[in-house]
């Protein structure tokens, strides 16, 4: 299984990006896709995660109310939706993917077993 994460790049505070993760190998009906960020002398901390199944989103209390996740099950790809963008958003933003996540688990990096490259998103000030 891979996962390709792409879409990261440079814009001004207030501004939006769209990061798109396609999955190949294995075709996801249940568990979960999640995002994960990790900023420069940070650990990496969840972002956002939605259910292949239902569609369920999940969400951390900093991203609330500016990014949205979805997902393609028949594009086996998952997106985050980025606005408001703010410089303490910059980081390098993972994708990760995993098909027995528990509705409990789905905020935490140990409950995935297939994570993407990482795709860097920088906010100007």
């Amino acid at each position: 299984v891979q996962l390709q994460a792409s879409g990261g790049g440079l814009v001004q505070a207030g501004g939006s990006l769209r990061l798109s993760c396609v999955a190949s190998g294995r075709t996801f009906r249940s568990g979960a896709m999640g995002w994960f960020r990790q900023a420069p002398g940070k650990e990496r901390e969840f972002v956002a995660a939605i259910r292949w199944s239902g569609g369920s989103t999940f969400y951390a209390d900093s991203v609330k109310g500016r990014f949205t996740i979805s997902r393609d099950n028949a594009k086996n790809t998952g997106y985050l939706q980025m606005n408001s963008l703010k410089p303490e958003d910059t980081a390098v933003y993972y994708c990760a993917a995993d098909g027995s996540v528990l509705l409990s688990s789905v905020r935490y990096e140990t409950s995935y077993d297939y994570w993407g490259q990482g795709t860097l998103v920088t906010v100007s000030s």
